[in-house]
């Protein structure tokens, strides 16, 4: 007569012997977890700190400012937020769809908020360069869910977001760590604490974990599969290719040595 988890249903002993009685003979000492109410998981809420204030920012991005070795300086508004630069690295080892046969975007289509990607229902898979990194403008109150949507749209990928996640990247005792960040996070805020030396503190945009595979559709998944078979057979030529030169060395080579004496 009490609800636990799931996961912890194998970890339950009781010795029980009289069901019908098993409420007279409960105690904390042979369960593991107390009689509850069905309502088992409940969230608990961290103690957010309090926000800092217009003079606290503006102490923080003169601070920051005053680090910068380039123009990509922040910038206080009247409205207490305030915008900046951030760095994303683009890490995807899956590769991304886009649509087929479109141009590049222009300024004026970037201004005329023109999305190229309606223009045509052909879609295609390649690979970004590993590694690439982007520079966007934000503002303080955009949020990791906001950067992600940008990035996309900057590159014409027309893939759910949701497969996609910001890291941020950290270095500590020579060790690389990744950390996933919340969907409202504001990686602006995160870039004004931990200042601008990128060597501290990065972002990443990497596939999300979560969903693996079953976030893409049976289209794109075959697509995937046929540019991993064209990979494959690239490989294999070059592998043929490399074994054959090598062959007809070592032929030329006895060719030459049958004439020589001894």
């Amino acid at each position: 007569r009490y609800t636990c988890h799931q996961e912890c249903r194998s970890l339950i002993q009781l010795d029980c012997r009289q069901p019908g009685q098993c409420q007279s003979h409960l105690s904390p000492e042979s369960t593991l977890l107390p009689p509850c109410s069905q309502n088992v998981t409940q969230t608990v809420e961290e103690e957010k700190p309090e926000p800092p204030t217009i003079q606290e920012i503006k102490q923080r991005i003169e601070k920051y400012n005053a680090k910068v070795t380039n123009c990509l300086l922040m910038k206080l508004n009247d409205d207490g937020t305030y915008t900046g630069f951030i760095k994303v690295h683009l890490k995807l080892r899956r590769p991304v769809t886009v649509p087929a046969g479109i141009r590049p975007q222009s300024i004026y289509d970037a201004l005329k908020e023109v999305n190229l990607a309606d223009m045509t229902d052909k879609r295609t898979s390649f690979y970004l360069p590993l590694d690439a990194i982007k520079q966007l403008h934000i503002s303080s109150t955009t949020t990791v869910s906001e950067v992600i949507q940008g990035l996309l749209k900057k590159f014409m990928v027309v893939d759910n977001p949701q497969k996609f996640a910001l890291f941020k990247e950290m270095r500590k005792d020579g060790q690389v760590l990744f950390q996933k960040l919340p969907l409202t996070e504001y990686p602006l805020y995160l870039r004004l604490l931990a200042g601008p030396n990128t060597d501290v503190l990065s972002f990443v945009l990497k596939e999300n974990e979560t969903g693996e595979w079953d976030a893409f559709s049976i289209p794109e998944l075959q697509n995937f599969l046929m540019i991993l078979d064209k990979e494959e057979k690239d490989k294999i030529q070059q592998v043929q290719r490399k074994y054959e030169k090598f062959k007809q060395r070592l032929q030329q080579t006895l060719k030459e040595a049958r004439g020589k004496p001894g």
